[in-house]
């Protein structure tokens, strides 16, 4: 079982919105803020459905870089996972997207998942620092799933 609180390591930064007459813009990382580890390599985009849970799921080296910003709300679900971290065991929760935008990013090790609770089909983009599955995508796919396993401990709410 895990206990509720912030997890060591994983970063959330709250995302300014820019707006004017044009519309808005927001930045979603900048070279300068962000650690040497956690430096993207690549990037996508997907559309989640209200309702609607990716993960969870974890990496062995994979760390992910998810920017929620909207149009929808998003609940972001971590849980530590890694022996080593002096948070094991600690699960935290962060509601992201269109009235609260915010870049989490997630270390290897700890699982996640995201669901769309906003009631509208929502946008996530990602940022992670490792080529899905490799160069060429001729390598495994660093991924361990969690979420058809009924037994799981990874449980969203």
């Amino acid at each position: 079982m895990h206990k509720n609180g912030r997890i060591h390591d994983v970063i959330v930064k709250e995302l300014a919105k820019h707006s004017d007459d044009r519309g808005w813009l927001i930045e979603l990382f900048r070279e300068d803020e962000i650690r040497p580890e956690y430096m993207p390599v690549m990037g996508y985009i997907s559309m989640t459905q209200p309702g609607i849970a990716r993960g969870p799921h974890e990496h062995v080296d994979q760390a992910d870089c998810f920017a929620f910003i909207g149009p929808s709300t998003f609940k972001v679900y971590l849980w530590d996972s890694r022996k080593s971290s002096s948070t094991y065991g600690v699960r935290q929760i962060i509601l992201a997207g269109e009235d609260a935008p915010c870049a989490v990013i997630v270390p290897a090790g700890v699982v996640h998942a995201y669901q769309n609770v906003g009631g509208k089909p929502g946008m996530v983009v990602n940022l992670p620092n490792r080529l899905y599955a490799g160069k060429g995508k001729r390598e495994p796919v660093d991924e361990i799933r969690h979420e058809h396993d009924p037994k799981s401990i990874f449980q969203l709410d």
